[in-house]
């Protein structure tokens, strides 16, 4: 009797794990070096851009004019949204400030944590219980990203307020898509026939076999963020642009 054939299995779906944080805390047990680990980010039309991880510890001397100049924006008692592994609370520490991260990967609190950063798991809008109020709210790392898109934005910046004290100010760094070049004009013009805002990604990060779960991350122009924050409990003090480049950070007020 013939055997029968085997079986193809076929392609094998991503395990969704930790994958962000698997990365970050390979690249510190390896000192930081340069290219010592690599993050795989993934966009839903299916481009892949490789970046090397070591860029989460750089030290403010590497960070660029416009990255220093909002980090040192920031006082009193500071909430490090999407604090990663501590590459913005580590300085401030060292500064005497006091810092409290929030980052949704377990992985990437543990590496936190021995570096000396009070890093609880949570991610907004769904913060996480007993965090106390306080006077800086940090969305650093192009973080303003976190707001997700037009629908979400007033959601994450409500969650925001609650945690906010009287005065509190809501520093974080964006990127203003432009025109979106060869790279991203088709993407661009995609979301806008789906409904979706022009620089509003659909990201997920890989190692591997493993990947973190479909999230959205909005590049929004300074318009658009100001429009968002109209509709909130904040008010959009400035805009520092870079010199050169789409970056900017946005500082407002509660």
């Amino acid at each position: 009797m013939d055997a029968e054939p085997a079986t193809n299995p076929g392609p094998q779906q991503p395990r969704i794990d930790d994958a962000f944080g698997r990365i970050l805390a390979r690249c510190w047990d390896a000192g930081a070096a340069p290219w010592s680990a690599v993050e795989v980010i993934e966009r839903d039309d299916g481009l892949i851009e490789a970046n090397d991880a070591s860029r989460y510890f750089a030290e403010p001397e590497h960070w660029s004019d416009l990255e220093r100049w909002g980090w040192e924006q920031a006082s009193d008692r500071i909430l490090d949204v999407g604090s990663g592994g501590g590459r913005h609370a580590v300085p401030w520490l060292a500064l005497g400030r006091e810092v409290v991260g929030l980052e949704p990967s377990p992985e990437a609190v543990r590496v936190s944590r021995e570096r000396g950063v009070e890093a609880v798991i949570g991610s907004v809008p769904s913060l996480s219980e007993g965090l106390g109020t306080f006077d800086t709210i940090a969305l650093f790392g192009n973080n303003l990203g976190l707001l997700g898109g037009p629908a979400r934005a007033p959601e994450v910046l409500a969650a925001l307020a609650t945690v906010a004290r009287p005065g509190a100010r809501l520093i974080g760094s964006g990127i203003d898509p432009g025109d979106g070049g060869a790279t991203h004009a088709d993407y661009h013009a995609w979301n806008l026939r789906r409904g979706r805002a022009r620089g509003q990604l659909r990201l997920r990060v890989r190692d591997g076999a493993t990947t973190t779960p479909w999230f959205d991350y909005w590049f929004a122009t300074p318009d658009e963020l100001a429009a968002a924050v109209a509709e909130s409990a904040w008010t959009l003090e400035a805009v520092e642009r870079a010199p050169a480049g789409p970056g900017y950070i946005a500082c407002l007020r509660c």
